[in-house]
């Protein structure tokens, strides 16, 4: 797995200094780098001449490259790689967007799939690139309370509202006709006894109910189909995959041919990609910088993934993150990752204290 870390490199400061010109001119202007542009824009200190020859060198040694239809340069994943680990440093989001961003988790309602949703949604405000979230999957998932919704006389909707923050919905049939009345009154006696629950917990809370006594024949009918879609929700490897800003990555020239993003969202789809993805980021405990063919599906070989876990392993863990071209701002984008990473685990300490 590739990480952000410090490394000291093979390259004197020079050219690190122009290789960071090089790639920091082409995320601008995704455009061939000329090193006349450089020289103009950039105060490197150096002749032209130099630059030229820094430039040879360094596409010597796989750092650039360059479109056979231009004299610039361009970077490789080998040139995002070195420009990641050795010579920036993330770039903190300004104290008044994490203001902005923090009121704005303030306003949404508590343990729902709302943070998730803004997560992916602030990611890519920020960043102009694609934010994705996925909500902390715990190991067993507990009951924060549930709802019985009449639909018709034997057809109920079974909401359930779970402490981790996701959000169940089922449909029940009824064995005979009941009302909203009956319905919520068998509601409320579930939530007595399943509120706080695992799976586990909840089945042997219903074990103590008896079956022959017919008041307790739609409690418990109902109580096992809450500790069924508990287990389902357990056995998911992932949950949900929250994402906004697909249409910032889109817009990106990489990306004027529809054919290599319809990839991308192929590979997202897949849920056993995702967990091997998520399972990876999550035990890492860091920020995840993944460029091009790094990337562990083949069809993710034209982007760049920055993810970071959030939550507790035992408890829960989720992943927020971004998706764009390679051709990204990483400073920029790994320094928000970081912040919306350490601000959704405030939010799930809050959750379990």
């Amino acid at each position: 797995m590739a990480r952000v870390r410090r490394s000291s490199g093979p390259l004197d400061l020079r050219s690190q200094a122009i290789l960071r010109a090089v790639i920091e001119e082409y995320v601008t202007t995704a455009n061939p780098v000329a090193s006349q542009a450089l020289v103009e824009r950039y105060r490197l200190g150096v002749s032209s001449a130099t630059v030229r020859a820094v430039l040879a060198e360094l596409e010597s040694a796989g750092l650039l490259t360059h479109p056979h239809t231009s004299a610039g340069r361009v970077p490789t994943e080998a040139g995002y790689r070195f420009y990641v680990e050795a010579i920036v440093d993330s770039v903190p989001l300004p104290p008044v967007e994490q203001l902005m961003i923090r009121h704005q988790f303030g306003q949404v309602e508590y343990a729902s799939e709302h943070w998730f949703r803004l997560a992916a949604t602030t990611l890519a405000s920020v960043t102009r690139a694609a934010g994705l979230a996925t909500p902390a999957k715990p190991v067993s998932a507990h009951l924060r309370r549930l709802d019985l919704v009449s639909i018709s006389d034997r057809l109920a909707s079974l909401i359930l509202v779970l402490r981790e923050g996701a959000l169940r919905q089922v449909l029940v049939t009824l064995d005979h006709p009941a009302d909203q009345d009956e319905l919520t009154a068998v509601a409320n006696r579930l939530n007595e006894l399943l509120v706080g629950r695992t799976a586990e917990q909840g089945e042997r809370a219903l074990a103590l109910l008896d079956p022959d006594d017919a008041a307790n024949d739609l409690p418990i009918r109902i109580g096992d189909r809450v500790v069924r879609a508990l287990l389902e929700f357990d056995g998911a490897a992932i949950e949900e995959l929250f994402s906004d800003g697909l249409l910032n990555v889109m817009a990106a020239p990489e990306f004027a041919q529809s054919e290599k993003l319809r990839r991308v969202f192929g590979a997202l789809e897949n849920r056993a990609y995702l967990a091997q993805l998520i399972g990876g980021v999550a035990g890492s405990g860091r920020v995840c910088v993944f460029i091009g063919s790094e990337n562990p599906a083949e069809e993710m070989s034209d982007v760049s993934l920055v993810l970071a876990p959030y939550g507790h392993p035992g408890r829960g863990v989720g992943v927020v993150g971004v998706l764009g071209p390679t051709r990204m701002a990483y400073p920029q984008t790994i320094g928000t990752v970081r912040f919306v990473s350490g601000l959704m685990n405030e939010l799930v300490d809050h959750l379990y204290a």
